[in-house]
């Protein structure tokens, strides 16, 4: 059976982000960063108008429509609770008659490894809208479909009660950097002054491997790491002599993306020498004068729509170290500086101890998905 068999595939689209009246409408436009961190979804972090809609390849998807990312986070993917619509970065499944949505999400799960498989493309990954229509599946009679969706949303239901203990822990910080800022004292620095910044050498998909060197790519940044790196996750055969690495003070930008210019101001602190860089991105290396995890959880919290506005692009949106390196910010003394670092310390272990608790769940679900779904 195919999956054009099971559910309708349909793609999305981008308003042009020039023309304000397209934004900021009631229609709910999900790009793929926010997809797969639950099973249902329901608002969108942007939306666009009626007039965006009409004047752009975006589609309106029913309630209940399987949003599939096709691009960056490829397989991920969420059930919408209510009308939507999503940027070109999805192939989003409408399930047809005698077929149980959440068994398809459920299904669109166990193909992940194969479209991931499937991507191709150097500076964003992709899979393209014929390798989802391509998707071979077998599918049981409806009254099976209904069984093997209720056990997995029994587990899916801890795993979305340990998703809100771990954002209600990072909203916690955000809201702990924002009052420290507001209340220090602070004096101006040009954002060149912060340290040297450097070029990173392209890596793709190929050069990830099970062990080896560790590593941390391009995507990483919006996907894995959030203001802080601690546990790296990826390895690379590739030797260290011949990469860009990290010194221990190091802060790492995104230089581009196909979301907008918001989700582009993503930095990532890496206090970890020797962790090999690869992908769209450049760095900073930290002077001693400042902290390079202070300065991260400020640029994401509280100068991010600031730095949008120097990035560039519309299709896929550019961000480089010139465009920013002589602007101002206001940053109190390194004290002060360590101090909040320190404090947020025990936060982030917290958080990690909530993740490897929601790594086990997720490692229950998918020997589920795998002895289910055969």
């Amino acid at each position: 059976m195919n999956i054009l068999d099971v559910a309708y595939v349909v793609g999305g689209g981008t308003p042009d982000t020039t023309i304000p009246e397209y934004w900021d409408g009631k229609i709910q436009w999900f790009t793929p960063s926010e997809i797969g961190k639950s099973k249902y979804i329901s608002e969108s972090e942007r939306k666009i108008t009626q007039s965006g809609l009409d004047n752009s390849s975006a589609k309106i998807l029913p309630q209940g429509a399987i949003l599939l990312s096709t691009r960056a986070t490829i397989g991920e993917c969420s059930i919408a609770l209510k009308e939507c619509s999503t940027n070109q970065g999805f192939q989003s499944l409408i399930s047809k008659n005698n077929y149980n949505s959440e068994f398809v999400y459920y299904l669109m799960q166990t193909k992940k490894k194969e479209l991931k498989r499937n991507a191709c493309g150097s500076t964003f990954l992709e899979i393209s809208a014929n390798e989802v229509r391509k998707i071979k599946c077998r599918v049981p009679k409806i009254t099976e479909q209904n069984k093997i969706s209720q056990l997995l949303s029994l587990i899916d239901q801890r795993i979305a009660t340990q998703n809100k203990i771990i954002k209600q822990l990072q909203s916690l910080i955000k809201g702990i950097v924002v009052e420290h800022y507001n209340k220090s004292h602070k004096t101006k620095v040009k954002i060149k002054d912060l340290g040297k910044s450097y070029s990173v050498m392209n890596m793709s998909k190929e050069d990830l491997s099970e062990t080896g060197n560790e590593c941390i790519i391009y995507g990483e940044l919006f996907t894995t790491y959030d203001c802080v790196a601690t546990d790296v996750v990826s390895k690379t055969k590739k030797s260290i002599q011949s990469s860009t690495i990290s010194t221990g003070y190091d802060l790492l930008f995104p230089a581009s993306t196909t979301v907008d210019a918001q989700s582009l101001i993503a930095p990532t602190a890496i206090s970890q020498p020797n962790i090999i860089l690869g992908g769209d991105m450049f760095g900073i290396v930290v002077t001693n004068e400042y902290n390079n995890e202070y300065l991260s959880y400020i640029f994401n919290y509280i100068y991010k729509n600031y730095l949008a506005q120097y990035a560039q692009g519309s299709t896929i949106i550019h961000l480089h170290y010139n465009d920013i390196k002589n602007l101002d910010i206001e940053l109190p003394d390194i004290k002060a500086q360590n101090e909040l670092v320190l404090l947020l310390k025990n936060i982030k272990d917290k958080i990690l101890t909530e993740k490897k608790m929601l790594s086990m769940l997720g490692t229950q679900k998918a020997y589920l998905l795998r002895n289910l779904f055969i």
